[in-house]
């Protein structure tokens, strides 16, 4: 692909096909291949189980804590997998992010259970687990992040070729991201439990136990994933485009001296 060669069989197309499969399994930056469960292509299968169980066991604080852990254990996997930028992340930020997230989750979900049990209607405690996972990403994804907030995210020109790192473009680039996350669990996540409190009146599901009711929302969860998840990942793209004007004063100004016609540079947001 690099070095604009085309396959003897298939022509344009299966070049073409071969980068969507390498860019789906490698790292932007890095080339290293990533792991499998951390891929954004294991969303649909990994998050329809997790969110199913989710949905499923959310009244008792044990049912909230193991949960929440499980679900932020595949957080922190997909969060580390698909960073921005090539430097190796400090354990120590790993396993502070991955503490934090579960915590400020389980607090989260246990609080709100507390506060809806006796002042609202069934349904709304429903809507619990998305509150816990979506106050889990607002903490995860930074902190995973964190160290490129710090130390900014590499800005580079329409080529490639790297002009210096941006704490700016690292708040856009994470702020993105989470927001893009917190959509992609929003629609099975609130839909579902409007979906099970109309079947639950349903004869077929008079008596059904947890296991049951874990299994269809876990198929009713993986059903909107399937249109979530590539609706999430395109609302920003990968690339993003920033302004010289908008960048760090000291950052702007030695860009303008490297040259002085360009006006957009660009930064790999992650996913």
């Amino acid at each position: 692909y690099k070095a604009d060669g085309v396959p003897p069989k298939g022509g344009q197309d299966a070049l073409w096909e071969a980068k969507y499969l390498y860019d789906s399994a490698f790292h932007p930056e890095t080339g290293e291949k990533q792991n499998l469960i951390g891929r954004m292509s294991c969303q649909v299968p990994g998050g329809m189980i997790i969110t199913g169980i989710l949905l499923a066991f959310y009244k008792s604080p044990l049912e909230i804590f193991l949960g929440q852990w499980l679900n932020q254990s595949f957080n922190a996997l997909v969060n580390f997998t698909n960073r921005s930028g090539d430097k190796p992340l400090p354990k120590c930020i790993i396993v502070a992010a991955y503490i934090t997230a579960t915590s400020a989750a389980t607090v989260t979900a246990i609080g709100f259970n507390k506060i809806l049990a006796t002042r609202a209607p069934p349904l709304i405690g429903r809507f619990v687990p998305f509150t816990a996972v979506a106050a889990a990403n607002a903490v995860n994804i930074p902190l995973m992040r964190s160290q490129e907030l710090r130390e900014g995210v590499v800005i580079t020109d329409l080529e490639g070729n790297k002009l210096g790192t941006s704490q700016i473009a690292a708040k856009k680039a994470i702020s993105t991201v989470t927001f893009s996350r917190i959509c992609i669990a929003a629609p099975g996540m609130l839909m579902t439990p409007v979906i099970m409190q109309h079947l639950e009146k349903q004869k077929f599901m008079k008596g059904a136990g947890k296991l049951k009711s874990c299994g269809i929302q876990t198929l009713l969860v993986g059903l909107f994933l399937l249109g979530a998840v590539p609706m999430g990942c395109a609302l920003f793209p990968q690339r993003q485009s920033v302004t010289v004007d908008e960048l760090e004063e000291e950052l702007a100004a030695k860009i303008r001296e490297r040259n002085r016609t360009l006006t957009t540079v660009y930064y790999n947001k992650g996913l």
